[in-house]
């Protein structure tokens, strides 16, 4: 078992959950780890963005890999990569991502239960899930490759039927199959969390959302990590579009500078 990846595992059974930022870029990743964060995770949705693409696995994952590739060459902490559903139909073909990956350092992947079909999200049918990620999990330890796998479900984001019980369904299947952690954006409130951390045994990831509890309330509610997603990157988009139009208006360079 590597050090860095026994590391990043640790950071999941800790009483403060793990926040972990999402970058885009080299630059954003030394930031963060500057101001002491303890891991990253990329942001396939901010990466995608910064190429030039849509969400959903439309950036080919040699362009994706490169980023990450840059990305980890600059740290001295453990990265998460958010695999989204895997760049691959098989389980041989996102096992051979996850190798790659691994080959160069990363400790932990974000798998997902939905795939985006003509620009659609759609989510994948529970059994047939469950067993590519137990082939997957399986696997990994025949070839002893350390990885954290930590699926999301998107249950929450696609705002399906009967949610709470349609995600404790899912994530037990999951926890079945193996994995490491789990991951529910979207949910934020405190009853529905609790249901689920009261559920499952794995560590609980929520991920940034206006609604959402504040760090220590989820502690007390027993999530284990918490993400920004791609929010932070939306977020510097807009005041870049901000702070240009103040350039225009004024005719100055003056905003910059303020």
């Amino acid at each position: 078992m590597t050090i860095r990846f026994e590391e990043f595992r640790k950071l999941h059974n800790n009483q403060t959950p793990l926040l972990l930022a999402n970058v885009w870029n080299v630059q954003s990743a030394l930031q963060y780890e500057k101001l002491g964060f303890k891991a990253l995770g990329t942001s396939s949705a901010a990466i995608a963005s910064d190429l030039g693409y849509e969400d959903g696995e439309n950036m080919p994952f040699e362009d994706y890999f490169f980023m990450i590739q840059r990305i980890k060459s600059a740290l001295k902490i453990p990265l998460n990569v958010d695999l989204e559903a895997g760049y691959g139909n098989s389980a041989e073909e996102i096992l051979a991502n996850i190798s790659k990956l691994y080959e160069i350092g990363i400790v932990g992947i974000n798998i997902e239960d939905s795939v985006v079909i003509n620009s659609k999200r759609e989510i994948t049918e529970t059994k047939s899930f469950t067993t590519k990620l137990r082939a997957i999990v399986e696997n990994l330890k025949k070839r002893n490759i350390d990885m954290f796998v930590n699926v999301r479900s998107d249950v929450f984001l696609l705002d399906l039927p009967n949610k709470i019980e349609e995600s404790k369904y899912r994530l037990k299947q999951y926890e079945m199959a193996g994995v490491d952690g789990v991951f529910l954006p979207c949910i934020t409130n405190e009853d529905d969390i609790k249901e689920i951390t009261e559920t499952i045994k794995l560590p609980l990831n929520l991920m940034c959302m206006p609604n959402l509890p504040n760090f220590e309330k989820l502690r007390e509610l027993g999530v284990k990590r918490i993400s920004m997603g791609n929010f932070a990157n939306a977020f510097l988009n807009k005041q870049l579009e901000k702070v240009t139009l103040q350039v225009l208006e004024s005719n100055s360079f003056s905003p910059i500078f303020e």
